[in-house]
């Protein structure tokens, strides 16, 4: 039942509602078979740079496409700029959807976790910025441990088997959505060096008339595909990163529903599209720019050079604080609870595994140390070894509460009168307790049956042997 405004303090972390809970599910549960083929990806990437190393680099910088419109890229360029075009297309929506339908609709919902998204970001780049200030590093890579993988992340829970309740995954999902955000405003302002505003105004042309498509109402992929490759292929000869492209594209889509919609444009939309970003433009992008060729050298310089440790202690060691800190300190000054069902300490792993910054920050680090390809590839490295170690850590973490992870799920998914929605949704319903009365009176109608049937062999056993 309700209480009062003012009287009790607002749960944090506690039960979603049932359409936002089967959202959540359904984005998840794509997410982590994309992060599972994104794991396969990286190792496969790093087994090829590390046993043919000059066909790795053959291959990753091969280039091909049309010259005369500034698109004679390479295999790993187009991978970076356009099918991560298509990864930020569905943060775009994901991003969309929030604002209208999810947490971050309701102000006092957003707080914390923009707040822990934020200070996630802040705090890393902070400890990059003193670690190489301390040992006379270059302050270019500041934003490569600010970003969150939330593919990796999901996939590393899918392979060590851990039951997180619905509500911390939902958690780490709208982190990584505001994560995303920031990484795209970062990337827009701070690496973006001339602007061609010929190629620029005609992109924003292309929005415009994407936009008014929308409005209209207008049907047909074969309409939007080739606007929005045309819209891209502007954004990437303006001089601004051309996934700001799909974000803006996504950001467009209408993701609230209208009456007899069973769901939005933008989640049919994102739903058709997801599994191509999670299942081959993610994993193709982490194969082309996953390669690290490793050894002892290699590793002892991640540790030794302030540059890649400010990344490896940004991802492991900021991302942990400012999450936890943020999320804390927010929950303290609202007046937020935690859920009666969890501890601190389950904020404190899910901050651990959001360490995992592997995509976005891999793409930060080609932005970031372009034209020196030696520090490219050891801050490739670095973000691999500290998104491994935060792997590492969360797993620890979260194995220790496996059991009541566990129990909370099981107590999410329970449906004893099998009418499709968890029992936990329908406590307050008359109708539930009703059909549930059903049940347990024919189950007793059973046992009754069944002490009849067994007292009257018994009786017509009491004579003599």
């Amino acid at each position: 039942m309700a209480t009062p405004t003012g009287t009790t303090p607002r749960k944090f972390l506690g039960l979603m509602s049932l359409p936002e809970r089967n959202f959540v599910a359904d984005a998840l549960r794509t997410e982590t078979v994309g992060g599972v083929l994104l794991l396969i990806a990286a190792v496969a990437a790093l087994i090829w740079a590390n046993t043919l190393p000059h066909s790795y680099e053959t291959v990753s910088h091969h280039h091909f496409g049309p010259a005369a419109i500034g698109l004679d890229l390479s295999v790993e360029h187009w991978a970076a700029d356009g099918l991560l075009a298509i990864f930020f297309f569905v943060a775009g929506i994901e991003l969309k959807r929030e604002l209208v339908a999810g947490d971050l609709r309701d102000p006092k919902a957003a707080v914390l976790p923009v707040a822990a998204a934020v200070c996630g970001m802040a705090v890393p780049a902070v400890v990059y910025v003193l670690t190489n200030v301390s040992g006379h590093g270059s302050l270019e890579g500041w934003a490569v441990p600010t970003a969150t993988d939330i593919a990796f992340a999901l996939a590393v829970l899918a392979v060590i088997g851990t039951s997180l309740p619905s509500a911390l995954r939902a958690f780490l999902l709208t982190l990584a959505v505001v994560d995303d955000l920031f990484a795209i405003l970062i990337i827009a302002v701070f690496f973006t060096s001339s602007i061609d505003l010929a190629a620029l105004g005609g992109s924003l042309l292309g929005l415009g008339l994407f936009w008014l498509l929308l409005r209209k109402e207008v049907r047909g992929w074969y309409v939007y595909v080739p606007l929005a490759l045309v819209i891209w292929a502007l954004m990437y000869n303006s001089g601004i990163h051309a996934t700001i492209a799909g974000v803006a594209m996504g950001l467009m889509l209408r993701c609230h529903q209208r009456e007899g919609e069973e769901h939005s444009p933008g989640e049919h939309i994102e739903h058709l599209v997801r599994p191509v970003s999670a299942g081959i433009a993610v994993p193709l992008f982490a194969l082309f720019s996953a390669g690290v060729v490793v050894s002892g050298g290699a590793i002892h310089d991640v540790f030794t050079r302030p540059e890649t440790l400010g990344v490896v202690l940004g991802l492991v060691v900021g991302k942990a604080v400012g999450i936890f800190g943020g999320t804390w300190l927010t929950a303290r000054f609202t007046r937020a609870s935690l859920s009666d069902d969890l501890e601190w300490a389950d904020v404190v792993a899910v901050a651990t595994l959001a360490g995992i910054g592997f995509t976005v920050s891999l793409l930060i680090g080609e932005l970031a140390y372009e034209g020196n390809p030696i520090l490219t590839e050891e801050t490739k490295a670095a973000v691999l070894i500290g998104s491994f170690i935060a792997a590492v850590l969360a797993t620890a973490l979260l194995k220790i509460r496996n059991s009541k992870y566990r129990s909370l799920c099981e107590a999410e998914e329970r449906d004893d009168d099998l009418d499709g929605i968890p029992d936990i949704y329908e406590k307050d319903k008359p109708a539930y307790h009703l059909r549930m009365a059903e049940i347990y009176e024919r189950k007793a109608a059973e046992h009754r049956r069944l002490g009849e049937v067994a007292g009257g062999a018994g009786e017509g056993d009491d004579g003599p042997a």
